[in-house]
């Protein structure tokens, strides 16, 4: 049994920032995430990608900002239940929540913070036989590190913006890129459009345009994909990795069971104060939560951990006044 003050289901970089807010109230954090490692989807699925929008940094790579925030809770001391999910919430007769995983641990908690952002991913497929058997054998759903595309030659797939991104991200990496897309028109910022026609037509990207990948060869490892056209006429391109991006499918998981109040996939929250669900104690903040206004951007999930951890100290602390500190006066080791 594991005993902490909140129990935070979600180690991405919302889930990480409450950790901190609720440190610097004195609050010991345990976190749960499906995944092996803390940072959520930036960690895990695109540690490469630029970010614009988290103040002071003019951009960032997603996995360093993990690295950060990893640092910067450091000195609060969290414990982890990593590469398990929260399968099952009850309430004990004291009132604190006993959360159970799938790794059969249980944490008894005073507060329940879910923030697992859309829930839990998994890649998009596309219909074709035999595909799963090449997984990690060159067929990757995530560009997790470029440098492993290094010379090789590659097969993209999709039409939006991931599907664009890195297809000019990886063609100076690869000996060479294909991109196949089932239509004719992208659905993509305009300006990466540009950027993949202008490769294309420089000879840096072979560009297939309403077309499929539908078939997949190899000995225990891919070597072949077959692209067919709208009419049906296959073209057959050795390739080491095929890598079709078409987004990713959010399942809640056993959250959905939980009774909480949900719209649609997301779970509403009180955002006039705290963010809290309409479960007492349970507060949801980031990508999983909904509310009037409600904007899907890391910095307002920052926001709602901070509210959160100021109603979650006073529900531990009914009794007491609240005395608001300043990390500019008492640093972090002062609380």
């Amino acid at each position: 049994m594991i005993t902490t003050d909140i129990c935070i289901v979600g180690a991405g970089p919302v889930g990480l920032f409450a950790v901190f807010e609720a440190g610097l109230l004195g609050m010991r954090c345990h976190l749960i995430d499906v995944l092996t490692q803390p940072g959520g989807q930036l960690a895990e699925i695109y540690p490469k990608k630029p970010i614009y929008d988290i103040p002071g940094y003019p951009v960032v790579l997603a996995g360093e900002l993990i690295q950060r925030q990893l640092e910067q809770i450091a000195p609060f001391k969290p414990t982890w239940s990593l590469g398990e999910k929260a399968t099952d919430l009850q309430k004990n007769p004291s009132g604190d929540f006993l959360i159970t995983t799938s790794g059969g641990n249980q944490i008894q908690a005073k507060i329940l913070v879910i923030a697992s952002g859309l829930g839990v991913f998994e890649p998009r497929k596309p219909p074709i036989s035999s595909l799963d058997d090449f997984e990690n054998k060159g067929v990757d759903y995530f560009v997790k590190n470029p440098d492993a595309y290094k010379g090789k030659k590659l097969v993209l797939a999709g039409g939006g913006d991931s599907a664009l991104d890195w297809t000019i991200f990886l063609a100076d990496i690869a000996a060479e890129l294909t991109l196949v897309h089932r239509s004719s028109r992208f659905r993509a910022a305009p300006d990466s459009v540009e950027k993949v026609m202008a490769l294309s037509q420089s000879g840096k990207v072979r560009l297939m345009l309403d077309a499929n990948v539908t078939e997949v060869h190899g000995n225990g490892r891919l070597n072949k994909v077959v692209v067919s056209n709208k009419d049906g006429w296959p073209t057959h391109l050795d390739t080491d990795y095929f890598i079709p991006l078409f987004g990713l499918r959010p399942e809640l998981g056993p959250l959905a069971q939980w009774g909480l109040n949900m719209d649609g996939e997301a779970i509403k929250v009180d955002n006039t104060l705290d963010y809290q669900t309409n479960i007492p104690g349970v507060y949801a903040i980031g990508d999983i939560n909904t509310y009037p206004g409600k904007l899907k951007l890391i910095l307002c999930g920052y926001h709602e951990a901070a509210l959160m951890a100021q109603s979650a100290w006073k529900r531990l602390h009914p009794n007491s006044m609240f005395n608001m500190k300043y990390t500019t006066v008492n640093g972090i080791n002062g609380f």
